[in-house]
């Protein structure tokens, strides 16, 4: 039985992942503070975990959830009302002019693109840790928005497991604030 952190690290950092996922971009978009947002499906072990995190910070005392929160803004996470897992990400402008996107994946991760046609960008990537591989598409709304659809493999405890990541990036401001910007991707 794989235990309740292992869910809540592999889902951070599939969430991570899947925000950095694109090397290139089909188009420019805006440098700055951008906030993506991740839901994960197709897993049901994932799904009921995300769903016991949730459960278990909505019953916390306010102080003890106000902390938890705290903890998590820390690293640019939180809980989207929609119930997904919302990461704030800088993108610096030679980010953006690289047309990279930013990551902060664990281990040896590398991605390419496929295809790239107008405001798609089709893209794969393989990871040695966790182990995981997959292929996503990304649909960009002019410079300050995307929507992207993924397909993920992964290896846990030496079973495959296959889930699916929607995410929508949003461009908030110019200014990072005290977010900062994060390790690129092998390309």
């Amino acid at each position: 039985m794989i235990s309740k952190r292992t869910h809540c690290q592999a889902l951070v950092t599939l969430t991570l992942l899947a925000a950095a996922s694109a090397p290139a971009l089909a188009q420019s978009i805006k440098p700055g503070l951008w906030t993506i947002e991740n839901k994960v499906g197709g897993n049901p072990e994932m799904e009921k975990a995300m769903a016991q995190m949730q459960a278990q910070l909505a019953s916390m005392p306010p102080a003890q959830r106000k902390q938890m929160e705290a903890m998590m803004g820390k690293n640019g996470v939180s809980m989207a009302a929609s119930g997904a897992m919302a990461v704030k990400v800088c993108m610096t402008p030679e980010m953006v002019e690289r047309q990279q996107m930013p990551t902060q994946t664990q281990g040896d991760c590398t991605s390419k693109i496929d295809s790239r046609t107008g405001n798609t960008l089709k893209i794969s990537f393989t990871c040695s840790n966790p182990v995981s591989s997959g292929q996503g598409i990304y649909t960009f709304e002019g410079d300050k928005a995307y929507t992207m659809k993924m397909a993920v493999k992964s290896q846990d405890g030496g079973q495959t497991r296959n889930m699916t990541m929607d995410a929508k990036g949003q461009w908030l401001s110019a200014d990072c604030g005290g977010v900062k910007p994060l390790n690129l991707p092998t390309q």
